[in-house]
């Protein structure tokens, strides 16, 4: 069986409350915080642990932040392949507001990776065994240069590691030109930027995945819409997937669910358009939470039940 793994390279410990109102000087009451693991691997990761499969993050940790971050991704059952750092993990806080109903995110820069500490990462990425899965998902932290990345990205692939990308910016675009990543999840302002140029209708968008499949640079690319769901391009298709309308309360988490889903398909080899609907049912059930929380397995079934008539 296809075994999946993630890398996060600027992990995170987020902390969510709820105030009634925010205003300058005087003093927020915020309710008891919530704390949770952070960063795009590690929630890849976690969202797959949510649906009932498995998979195993790699990532830095540093100080009592990293360890809290550890120990609360070992209480949700997702395996963790740590290096110890310097530098304190970051903790990220996430703030609802009552009376208006608007969410706040204020996210502090990754700490920071020496050369060493990027080695021993990467030399737990190049341990994967040939075939399977590697997600690299979110931003790069101090000390990592866009160069790095895509010479590990290489090195993976030389070895047989299937890789997806879920990056945006040089980071996204640089990945890119190592060719024949698995799949790329770019949203619709994302591919816009890769092309250079404004992608405002569905043709526009649905070209500009097939260009990226074309000249090989990905063997899928999912465009994420938003409300509107995913549009998906490979060598032989090209589907829209549309999700029902929920009530939104938080799209924080919708990303990393929606590749969390579609990773758990890709390891069933599944056609495109069932890692599609698998996506898109996990990131509209990650928007009925509040604050940073992921997926569920029940209401990713229920939409992913609704999605396919």
């Amino acid at each position: 069986m296809t075994a999946i793994y993630t890398l996060t390279l600027a992990p995170s410990l987020d902390s969510a409350t709820v105030t009634e109102q925010i205003y300058p000087e005087g003093k927020l009451r915020c309710s008891s915080p919530v704390f949770e693991p952070g960063g795009g691997g590690i929630n890849v990761a976690r969202a797959i642990a949510h649906l009932g499969g498995h998979a195993t993050a790699i990532f830095p940790v540093g100080g009592a932040t990293g360890h809290h971050l550890r120990e609360l991704l070992i209480e949700e059952r997702v395996t963790a392949d740590t290096v110890e750092t310097k530098d304190w993990t970051r903790q990220n806080l996430h703030v609802h507001t009552e009376s208006t109903g608007e969410q706040y995110r204020f996210v502090m820069p990754g700490a920071a990776l020496s050369d060493e500490e990027f080695h021993q990462l990467a030399q737990k990425v190049l341990a994967i065994p040939p075939g399977d899965i590697l997600v690299i998902s979110g931003s790069l932290p101090p000390g990592v240069a866009v160069a790095k990345l895509c010479q590990l990205i290489n090195a993976a692939q030389e070895k047989g590691i299937r890789c997806i990308i879920d990056s945006s910016g040089e980071a996204l675009a640089a990945a890119l030109k190592s060719g024949n990543l698995e799949l790329v999840k770019p949203n619709q302002k994302e591919l816009s930027a890769l092309m250079q140029r404004e992608l405002t209708q569905p043709d526009d968008v649905r070209a500009a995945a097939q260009q990226l499949v074309d000249s090989g640079q990905a063997k899928r690319v999912v465009v994420s819409l938003g409300p509107q769901g995913a549009l998906a391009v490979d060598a032989h298709d090209c589907v829209h997937v549309v999700p029902p309308p929920v009530k939104s309360q938080s799209t924080v988490g919708a990303g990393d669910s929606m590749v969390g889903a579609m990773t758990l398909k890709l390891a069933e080899n599944a056609p495109l358009l069932d890692i599609v609907r698998y996506g898109v049912a996990a990131g509209s059930a990650a928007t009925l939470n509040k604050g940073t929380r992921l997926c569920s397995l029940e209401n990713t079934q229920k939409i992913y039940a609704w999605l396919r008539g």
